[in-house]
């Protein structure tokens, strides 16, 4: 199966109206970047164990980390999770970044340092989480 056709499963995999949030989401993301490099990760790691929640992910970014080794991952990422949908805006240095800019015009979410968490669509404003997908991908 291909990385396309695992995401179409994965999103079709979730109860309503969580898939036509996340539908929506991929087909918004996809429109800021059309021909971006697309990612599944189905949340088990190398023995099959389930770790985290399966996440899409879109554009590529090296990540460097503290013992100086380096690795290939996605820029934005999108996840359904238990109480809702996350978006993961990778590679940001300033971990209160995210929070300052889109914080307090997103609506109904919960934002870190490089995750903005909420329940549905409908409580936050698009465009706003929109803005920040765009500096995901901007920024790098």
């Amino acid at each position: 199966m291909n990385i396309q056709e695992q995401i179409k499963e994965y999103i079709l995999s979730c109860a309503e109206p969580k898939r036509s949030d996340m539908q929506e989401l991929h087909t918004q993301i996809l429109r800021l970047k059309p021909n971006t490099k697309l990612w599944f990760l189905d949340g088990k790691n190398s023995e099959g164990k389930i770790v985290s929640n399966p996440n899409i992910g879109y554009g590529e970014l090296t990540m460097n980390y503290a013992d100086g080794s380096t690795r290939e991952f996605y820029q934005v990422g999108l996840s359904a999770n238990t109480t809702g949908i996350s978006v993961y805006i990778m590679g940001i240095e300033d971990k209160t970044f995210l929070l300052q800019t889109f914080g307090k015009d997103l609506g109904k979410a919960s934002v870190s340092g490089y995750c903005i968490k909420f329940k549905k669509l409908s409580d936050i404003q698009l465009e706003v989480l929109l803005n920040a997908i765009r500096f995901g991908f901007e920024e790098k």
